[in-house]
């Protein structure tokens, strides 16, 4: 009994031991993860509520980790800047706050994100390339090729290690063909590396397929090198082109007039020896492995004007050729995000600025070649300081935060929109199929734009004013009507009277013109029709004219009796 006894307080204690242990790590867990604080201010409410300073403006509170032309622009813009977790109306966020938080937090509806919760749908290369390729073969399942043909603006892509056989195969039907690899998940030219032999990719072969505990290899996708670029004075450039969207159901997508060409330093050459494959200056644009380069130009940062690339191209091919290249880029950024429409997570609190990266052949067909859902907003020149701070400063306008639009504008700032409601929109006043590349218009003040507000909310008030119920409209058609046929009859009358008064005098043209009754009308005969109120005058006058013959009579008969 007592060791019965013994045993069952040495069982209390290791399941107290095991209790306190298991808090011990719950309440550690909680440490780690870091708790939202909902401390906000006295006016946390819609901003079309809240109240206005002497300005007649509505003070805006944005949060950001950011500091560069993100920050200097929501700071022109006079909003506030706040490290609450919650009180903040615009949150420009990294995307990793995205995966960590925002399935977790409540957000009102006027707080806005600038990230999608599965952007990656589009911006990682793998997922993008699957799924392209899912959009292209369901048009080919509905027979829709016209369709699916629009669809092929991506290298032949695969992925490694997984479909590493695949691509043996497809590498061995094109020999010394130029291939270019880059992992899924990085920017900036990072991990990019050209080949035109297999034994240099020996790390990704099908073995490692049945190895996903081996971390030695990395996730990558392969994909035929673009030989045959388009070039300007030798060199090799690609352009990055921004699209924003603010819905995905149904999908809205802007499109910015203006952009940029970023150009290598070296000159190109496609004879793909050891020592030019290996210069990633050549092949590779970006800006983080071109400042590295020998013939880097700090004062231009490597870069063209999208408009002047676009003025360079119509000078040497002319205006039809130069407009459906552009008109093709942008059917090319519709298609890209028709074909992730259907996964993403749409949001209401969510909008996403993208930025494109598209390069031509010698052929002017375009290709993609990434998209990015955070594209670098960090200036390293004058000009593109001012492109990119024009470009944030027209999206907030569309974001609309203040409640200054209508939301139904077709044109913001730089932005056009370009797609809505399932319909491709195009201008048909203009020669050019596109405004990409084209020159900004004149961009609106604050002042200007509180006043169109005002002006907006003047013209609601009045049209509110001048609703009607039912029966007052019912009321107000019967009204129009019986004046339409007043009018009818007057116009009959007066054109009688014409007539009549035209005819001879001796003869008359109606019977009863000749009488003399003045309340007689035309076409009655020998009648005469009064009135009302003049029938009402004549019985008061015979009434009167009674009253004094009765009275008169009254007198007489009293006189001869006092006579008598």
């Amino acid at each position: 009994m007592a060791s019965n006894a013994s045993d069952s307080t040495y069982n209390k204690k290791e399941t107290k031991d095991v209790e306190e242990k298991e808090t011990s790590g719950s309440t550690t867990k909680k440490k780690d993860k870091k708790n939202m604080r909902r401390s906000v201010s006295y006016d946390y409410r819609d901003p079309s509520k809240r109240a206005k300073n002497r300005n007649q403006e509505v003070q805006i509170r944005f949060k950001t980790g950011f500091r560069n032309t993100v920050y200097d622009v929501m700071k022109k813009r006079g909003w506030k800047f706040t490290d609450s977790d919650l009180d903040w109306d615009v949150h420009w966020a990294d995307r990793e706050w995205m995966f960590e938080y925002f399935d977790h937090v409540h957000l009102e509806n006027w707080q806005r994100v600038n990230h999608y919760r599965n952007d990656r749908e589009l911006c990682r290369k793998d997922l993008l390339i699957k799924n392209v390729k899912r959009r292209k073969r369901q048009c080919e399942r509905e027979k829709r090729y016209d369709e699916a043909a629009k669809y092929d603006f991506c290298p032949i892509t695969y992925v490694l290690p997984g479909d590493y056989a695949l691509f043996a195969e497809e590498f061995k039907k094109h020999q010394g063909v130029p291939w270019i690899m880059k992992p899924i998940g990085k920017a900036q030219g990072k991990g990019i590396f050209m080949f035109t032999k297999l034994k240099d990719i020996a790390k990704w072969k099908t073995e490692f397929r049945w190895k996903p505990e081996n971390n030695e290899v990395e996730s990558y996708v392969v994909q035929r090198y673009i030989a045959n670029p388009y070039l300007v004075g030798g060199k090799k450039f690609d352009m990055r082109i921004y699209a924003l969207v603010t819905n995905f159901q149904p999908l809205k997508v802007y499109l910015y007039r203006r952009g940029f060409a970023r150009f290598s330093a070296a000159r190109y050459s496609a004879s793909f020896n050891s020592t030019d494959i290996a210069n990633s200056v050549m092949h590779l644009t970006n800006v983080a492995i071109q400042k590295h380069g020998e013939n880097y130009n700090s004062e231009t940062g490597g870069k063209w004007d999208l408009r002047q690339l676009k003025l360079h191209l119509i000078s040497r091919h002319g205006i039809a050729t130069v407009d459906k290249m552009f008109y093709d880029m942008q059917m090319m950024i519709i298609h890209s995000l028709l074909a992730v429409q259907p996964v993403m997570m749409n949001d209401k609190h969510c909008f996403e600025l993208y930025g494109y990266d598209i390069m031509f052949d010698d052929e002017f067909k375009p290709w993609l070649i990434e998209v990015n859902a955070s594209p670098s907003l960090t200036a390293n020149t004058k000009n593109d300081y001012k492109l990119k701070f024009d470009m944030l400063n027209d999206m907030f306008d569309i974001i609309d935060v203040e409640k200054r639009l209508t939301g139904e504008e077709e044109q913001v700032g730089g932005f056009d929109l370009i797609y809505t409601n399932n319909t491709i929109l195009v201008d048909r006043q203009c020669m050019y199929s596109t405004f990409l590349g084209c020159s900004l218009p004149p961009r609106r003040s604050a002042a200007q734009l509180r006043a169109r507000q005002r002006a907006k909310a003047n013209a609601s008030k009045e049209k509110n004013n001048t609703k009607l119920t039912k029966k007052q409209k019912l009321a107000e058609e019967r009204e129009k009507k019986h004046l339409v046929s007043r009018n009818a009859a007057a116009k009959r009358v007066a054109d009688a009277r014409l007539k009549s008064s035209r005819g001879d005098n001796d003869v008359p043209s109606r019977p009863g013109q000749n009488s003399k009754s003045t309340g007689q009308r035309p076409g009655q005969g020998g009648r005469t029709v009064r009135s009302r109120r003049n029938s009402n005058v004549t019985k008061s006058k015979k009434s009167t004219n009674n009253s004094k013959k009765k009275r008169s009579g009254s007198n007489g008969n009293q006189e001869e009796d006092d006579e008598e």
